[in-house]
């Protein structure tokens, strides 16, 4: 990282070396010849404003991602199925947009109940619809007094069946647990605070059966982002903190940074226009609310995250969501927060939805070591 207006004794330096390491490869040296004061460089450059230019270039798949992955990755991406309902060129449909989430994720519901046997039953809560999902083969002795709340994805717009139980049934089966995933109030029918509101009162009810310390929050993608919003607004209704929560794929912080712009590139799609502003515009569920709210996103609040329980934050490397996970990583931290971040290198948002991905399986498998190191610590 270098300083623009750096003095030119310091620049003649720096050139000097890069040009001495760069021997007598040409096309380095007539790069660095044009990053010394010459021509332009021919290839990748950045302007004076910090943006970067890049030519055509192409990217392959990770190196380090399992063949099962790159396989997936490639049939996921490179083969995008044909149009349908769920992209349509006028006004959203929001129930074709439900329905195709419901289609797309019962392939993985049905290995995940394979691989992972759990009994699935429907159970009000706080007056909330939700699913309590328990593993066949019982709760492990250790679990008996804990339990873990899950938040599915779906830009609280879709997801509350097929996609909660692709986040929830490997988790209970592998980890012996009892999860519990929420069906909160979406968009467009509610805004927000309405999911935070239906979190509250799911968590308030447990609150009489389990001690606030055994108790784990997490959630993928809108649903990570929910994870974050719920200490806040635990926090505002005086509500005890709980014992650890995971927030993968979606965090405490807007789309945005580098991943915004540069994962979709990697998985063959156009960056979204105005990702990267920090805006909330587009996003339904949150007309009328601010970025700046520490109840919407808390990552600019210091004194919200200071009271952040253990956070795992999980992603991957060409998830246009990465961005945001990495500052809230280091916002945690920064705040003191025991925050942990794992990243799979050349996967893409949401991967471990597919269980038979060995990444994903590793993803399940560091979820539960981190709830069972964590609830009932304190």
């Amino acid at each position: 990282m270098g300083t623009r207006n750096a003095p030119a004794e310091r620049d003649r330096v720096r050139c000097g070396w890069q040009l001495l390491l760069a021997g007598g490869a040409q096309v380095l040296l007539l790069g660095l010849l044009g990053a010394c004061g010459g021509a332009p460089p021919p290839g990748p450059h950045m302007d004076q404003d910090g943006a970067a230019h890049l030519p055509p270039v192409s990217i392959p798949a990770s190196r380090f991602m399992s063949a099962e992955a790159r396989a997936k990755l490639i049939g996921h991406f490179a083969h995008p199925a044909a149009p349908s309902a769920a992209a349509p060129s006028g006004p959203l449909d929001f129930a074709a947009l439900r329905a195709e989430d419901e289609r797309r994720n019962a392939p993985y519901v049905a290995r995940a109940g394979a691989l992972y046997p759990v009994n699935i039953e429907e159970r009000v809560i706080g007056g909330v619809r939700t699913q309590v999902i328990t593993p066949k083969a019982g709760i492990a002795p250790g679990n008996r007094d804990r339990v873990l709340i899950n938040l599915h994805g779906g830009g609280f717009i879709w997801g509350e069946g097929n996609g909660a139980r692709a986040e929830s049934i490997p988790i209970a089966g592998l980890g012996r647990i009892t999860v519990i995933t929420v069906a909160y109030r979406m968009a467009p029918e509610f805004r927000f605070p309405a999911a935070s509101e239906d979190v509250a009162a799911v968590y308030r009810e447990l609150l009489k059966d389990y001690r606030p310390g055994n108790i784990g929050i997490y959630g993928c993608s809108a649903g990570g982002v929910l994870a974050a919003e719920a200490v806040a607004w635990f926090e505002k209704q005086g509500l005890p903190i709980p014992g650890a929560i995971g927030t993968f794929c979606g965090s405490a912080a807007a789309l945005g940074g580098d991943s915004s712009h540069v994962a979709p590139l990697l998985v063959g799609e156009q960056p979204s226009p105005g990702a990267d502003s920090g805006s909330l515009s587009g996003q339904v569920y949150f007309e009328g609310a601010s970025a700046s709210d520490p109840l919407v996103l808390p990552i600019d609040s210091p004194e919200v995250l200071r009271r952040f329980p253990p956070t795992l934050l999980i992603t991957g490397s060409r998830d246009f969501l990465a961005s945001s996970l990495f500052a809230t990583q280091a916002a945690l931290a920064e705040a003191g927060v025991d925050a942990e971040l794992h990243v799979w290198d050349g996967m893409w948002h949401a991967f471990f939805f597919d269980p038979d991905l060995p990444e994903s399986q590793q993803v399940y498998r560091v979820v539960v070591s981190f709830f069972a190191r964590h609830l009932g610590a304190s």
